[in-house]
């Protein structure tokens, strides 16, 4: 796919077409102006929704998942009474689930290159909006599009790069990436996401079998760092301008719980190491918007972060 468009961008170019026009248009959308400079944009692959996004959900009661086995990865949403897990293997083929709770219009995020999941509040200033895949990548991140629009956003930036929406952000909501039987044990009236999605996929097998360890990132990114292995996982936090990483790796050195403070605020860190997952929460117990991917993401998207190192904070007890 990615010849066939650098094929069509060369004919274009023989053609007489600049370069400069080429560069303001990708996938069909329109990059002029973008937040983003238009050569950090990469074709991923796929053309615009090449990967479906899901946009009628169906879900089964959690003891009839029969399709899923304890150590899955699922991500899971709690929200006014409702608990639902999304796994892995159904959003490594599809990326995006445009959701309701109740009233509330919520998108489920998920980029396998970067392993974060990412749930929003899919309104802005009250107008729902539902998203697509579009196709391209910013720092090795899935970039989403409106489809009202046909605004390009970042999931990682939370924010629309280009088109009438850009610059505007959507709001982050608490998300725990975890295992089913981890979930389904905190949650137990949980509903899983049901693999009829009307999009026929092997959801038995796993597209991205061995990235997780390997040390490749498949496509440029604007910073790197070699102070872990870059698909170490990490809870990121970002409050404001602040950002600090968790390390997983670090996580397992402590008794399960830290406490912290970024800038005025006071989280508790949680770290489970049997379903290797981490969430963190206020000062009042509330789960606090957070992501959870690999550190060479993190990092590229927040290259001035800090990062929590074990022996530089008591872990007042451990977490049940």
């Amino acid at each position: 796919m990615r010849f066939r468009q650098l094929l069509l961008c060369l004919v274009l170019i023989a053609a007489g077409t600049p370069v400069a026009a080429l560069a303001q248009e990708m996938n069909g959308f329109d990059l002029k102006g973008s937040l983003i400079p238009s050569e950090q944009i990469h074709f991923g692959g796929p053309p615009k929704d090449g990967i479906p996004a899901i946009d009628s959900p169906k879900f089964a009661s959690g003891e009839f998942a029969a399709f899923l086995r304890d150590d899955d990865a699922v991500l899971g949403i709690a929200r006014g009474g409702v608990a639902r897990a999304y796994p892995v293997r159904i959003l490594n083929w599809h990326e995006v689930v445009n959701d309701r709770y109740g009233d509330e219009a919520v998108v489920v995020t998920f980029c396998p290159l970067c392993g974060t999941g990412v749930a929003f509040d899919a309104r802005i200033d009250g107008r729902v909006l539902s998203f697509g895949v579009s196709g391209l990548l910013y720092n090795s991140d899935v970039l989403l599009y409106d489809r009202q629009t046909q605004s390009l956003w970042s999931q990682l930036l939370g924010q629309a790069i280009s088109g009438p929406m850009k610059g505007q952000f959507l709001k982050m909501l608490p998300l725990t990436h975890t295992t089913w039987a981890d979930w389904r044990a905190r949650h137990s009236a949980t509903l899983v996401l049901s693999p009829d999605t009307g999009q026929p996929r092997p959801y038995a097998r796993d597209p991205y079998a061995g990235y997780a360890s390997s040390g490749e990132i498949m496509f440029p990114v604007a910073f790197r760092s070699a102070g872990f292995h870059p698909k170490e996982r990490v809870l990121g936090i970002k409050i404001g301008e602040r950002a600090k990483a968790y390390p997983f790796v670090e996580l397992g050195r402590t008794t399960g719980v830290v406490s912290d403070r970024i800038g005025d605020t006071e989280l508790s860190i949680r770290f489970d190491r049997v379903a290797s997952s981490a969430t963190a929460y206020t000062a009042d117990g509330r789960q606090f918007p957070a992501v959870v991917g690999y550190w060479f993401a993190w990092y590229a998207f927040n290259p001035k972060t800090a990062v929590f190192r074990a022996g530089d904070h008591p872990s007042p007890k451990r977490h049940p």
